[in-house]
């Protein structure tokens, strides 16, 4: 969310073309207060999210697979979804924790340039991720958390300027596929 995501949104548009290259259709959708939405950051909450983000993946063929980075993991939990994909997924209060560093650091009223409702601060503080359902979670190599899979990269999310990593992406899109095809064949794994 927020900063992350915009450095890292390259590299996921990469992993959605990569996986269009295989005849899996995505979406990236815009929340509210993010993108080109009409609302300000500081006008939502993390219920907001949730709500569009349900609502955006009833408006799309099923069966739907969420595919979450980081603290997008946070947002699809109202979602009626067949399984979840996660890369490094985070808590709120983690997110809340590096956000409070970054506004430590610009010593503004803003998070990392975004002003955030006292609605969404609280919403975000006490979120985790969602772990019931199919849930496949990988994680890089440098993470000691639980995991299903390891991958080898610099964490793209820390960089300071927007990149991308051809070959962590190409490993990422194929483990997507396979977990999708696995959840089609009925072989996933709760």
């Amino acid at each position: 969310m927020f900063e992350e995501a915009n450095r890292t949104r390259a590299a996921m548009v990469d992993v959605l073309r990569r996986l269009a290259a295989r005849g899996i259709g995505s979406a990236l959708p815009d929340l509210p207060g993010t993108g080109e939405s009409l609302k300000r950051t500081s006008d939502v909450s993390l219920v907001d999210w949730r709500e569009a983000f349900a609502a955006a993946c009833a408006a799309v063929p099923q069966p739907v697979h969420v595919v979450a980075w980081r603290s997008g993991a946070l947002v699809d939990s109202a979602a009626d979804v067949a399984s979840r994909w996660y890369l490094a997924p985070q808590s709120g209060a983690d997110l809340m924790r590096e956000l409070a560093r970054v506004r430590g650091l610009g010593g503004g009223e803003d998070y990392a340039g975004n002003l955030l409702s006292d609605a969404m601060i609280e919403g975000l503080a006490a979120a985790q991720p969602t772990s019931s359902g199919l849930l496949r979670v990988v994680r890089l190599e440098s993470d000691a958390k639980a995991t299903d899979r390891k991958l080898a990269a610099a964490p793209l999310w820390r960089a300071s300027e927007p990149d991308s990593d051809p070959v962590f992406q190409q490993q990422v899109a194929e483990d997507i596929a396979d977990w999708i095809a696995a959840c089609a064949g009925g072989s996933a794994q709760q």
